[in-house]
């Protein structure tokens, strides 16, 4: 059992004795989940709910929290990617004892994770409600609460979206029937369907997914705003000031914005759209799965999509492509001459020759480009964009 520390001193004395051991890593990210378990299977996990986060910061206690792990007889394995444990009261007691010189002042803002230590501790027996997650390498996940310590930093804006390994999270996940944030084994409902439905508790299955909805586990910033719950996956990204309108948007896992941006199309998984954009009604930006030859799409600062566009080419700043456009890395793009001229001065490094006739991939993230279709002939043209896209400021 830790004894009591009793000084800020002695604390970092704790913590340099525990990471002074042999063998010992730092996690690169830790917390602790609330997870839930199958009605049918309790050893499967389907959700896990971290009240909090850390991501290259708080090694102090991730520190503590290794020391309370040993001291309740659990040997902590450094040597793999990853390592998950649940966690018991004598855990608990431990880091109470480990943390006692900042119990006090653990409220609000201030030392996060002691304040986990303090409700758990409130809680009392905390049986195998709650699990311990230490990563120690960015490497592809291999536990449900390793996936969701990532889509957790991916929603919390702690890592750039594209920056993390979630190769095979889909195998990791079990497809569950979401009641509210409640997940529910599809065998068990199949089992237990008749009494269910004839009893009246056959629960309101809300979706049946991998991934739960981004506002089950996330606050948003004040000025965000999520017309409808469903329009979002968790480990989306949305930077304060973004507006998601219900209808045709949609914004999946690994995806998001970097700045206030208007949301009525389709932000697909990988696709980061920039500041002062605006996505229009039932516009798509495809994926790395969905047409661009598995290249992620980033879409500049002030650009417009307009409404049923798709957008499978990068675009830079200032760009526009009209309503009902769709530019691909093989669209053959007309630019005549004059604005040829007109774009290449607004992208000094651009080292194309005017060929009146480009595909589209030659273009990618070019800024202040206007992309158009002419009703007559059907040809897709390119012009310099001489209009400014600017969002409602107090929508935004």
């Amino acid at each position: 059992m830790i004894e009591t520390v009793k000084s800020v001193d002695d604390f970092k004395a704790l913590v340099a004795d525990v990471e002074a051991q042999s063998g010992y890593k730092k996690p690169i990210a830790f917390g602790i989940a609330r997870v839930d378990r199958g009605q049918k299977s309790a050893d499967k996990i389907l959700q896990a709910n971290f009240a909090v986060v850390n991501w290259n910061e708080n090694f102090g206690s991730a520190a503590v929290f290794i020391k309370a792990l040993q001291e309740s007889g659990v040997e902590v394995d450094f040597s793999g990617s990853e390592f998950v444990t649940t966690i018991d009261d004598t855990f608990v007691k431990n880091a109470m004892n480990a943390f006692a010189p900042f119990i006090s002042e653990a409220v609000g803002e201030a030392h996060k994770n002691v304040q986990v230590i303090k409700v758990l501790d409130e809680i009392g027996d905390i049986a195998r409600d709650f699990t311990i997650t230490f990563l120690f390498e960015d490497d592809a996940p291999k536990s449900v609460e390793a996936v969701y310590l990532k889509l957790y930093a991916l929603s919390l804006c702690k890592a750039e979206l594209r920056s993390l390994n979630l190769n095979g999270a889909f195998g990791v996940l079990s497809n569950v029937a979401w009641v509210g944030r409640t997940p529910y084994e599809l065998e068990y409902l199949r089992e237990n369907e008749i009494e269910m439905k004839l009893k009246g508790t056959y629960p309101n299955i809300d979706s049946v997914d991998k991934f739960p909805r981004y506002l089950q586990h996330i606050i948003p910033a004040d000025n965000t705003r999520v017309l409808d719950a469903s329009k979002v996956r968790m480990g989306a990204q949305l930077a304060a000031g973004t507006t998601v309108m219900p209808g045709a948007s949609y914004i999946n896992f690994n995806a998001g914005t970097l700045g206030p941006v208007m949301v009525e199309g389709r932000i697909s998984s990988s696709a980061i759209v920039g500041s002062g954009s605006d996505v229009g009604g039932g516009a798509s930006i495809l994926g790395v799965l969905s047409g661009t030859d598995g290249n992620p799409i980033s879409i500049g600062e002030n650009t417009l999509l307009g409404a049923n566009s798709v957008t499978g080419l990068p675009l830079g700043d200032g760009c526009i492509v009209d309503a009902g456009v769709t530019i691909l890395a093989g669209t053959k793009v007309v630019i005549d001459t004059d604005e040829f001229n007109k774009i290449k001065e607004a992208n000094p490094s651009w080292d194309a020759e005017d060929t009146d006739v480009f595909k589209g991939k030659v273009l990618a993230g070019l800024n202040g480009i206007h992309f158009r279709q002419d009703s007559l002939t059907g040809e897709v043209k390119a012009f310099r964009s001489t209009r400014e896209v600017k969002l409602n400021e107090e929508l935004h």
